[in-house]
């Protein structure tokens, strides 16, 4: 299981009511724990042979941190961030025409992009009125949790 994928789930489990996700894929195991009084997360990963045990929790909270320099670049207007860790997708499905593109007019409620997390698709809407200046991420590109997406002018 790669780290992408533990980072989805790691972040899957802070934002819900869950304490706790096991999941097995192929002979890997994954377990999860939410402890009560402080919001962190446990991460164990098990190799079948007995073999060595990771603990990749500081590894993705380094990573935002690091990503954080080139926020500093987006233009002005109003920014509309992912809510959630997934793959980004500007249509509803291949081929089809973009829910928006840059210089198109959208109202508060409509229908920016998708972003797709454990098979789900989530509809992204807008939070604002006006016109799209500028969309900052590419189509089929991973985002993460408060990542810029449009500018909305």
């Amino acid at each position: 299981m790669d780290l992408r994928k533990l980072k989805t789930l790691i972040d899957l489990v802070a934002e819900s009511d869950i304490a706790e996700l096991e999941v097995t894929e192929g002979e890997s195991k994954v377990r999860i724990v939410k402890s009560s009084p402080v919001p962190q997360n446990q991460v164990v990963m098990m190799q079948p042979q007995g073999g060595q045990q990771y603990a990749p929790a500081a590894a993705p909270v380094a990573a935002p941190v690091a990503a954080a320099a080139p926020v500093a670049a987006v233009p002005a207007g109003h920014v509309v961030k992912s809510p959630m860790v997934g793959s980004f997708y500007r249509s509803s499905a291949p081929g089809s025409p973009s829910f928006v593109e840059v210089g198109s007019v959208v109202k508060e409620g409509d229908t920016l992009c998708i972003i797709e997390a454990m098979k789900l698709l989530n509809e992204i809407d807008a939070d604002a009125s006006g016109v799209i200046k500028e969309i900052l991420v590419e189509n089929g590109q991973p985002v993460e949790f408060g990542q810029p997406l449009f500018i909305i002018g």
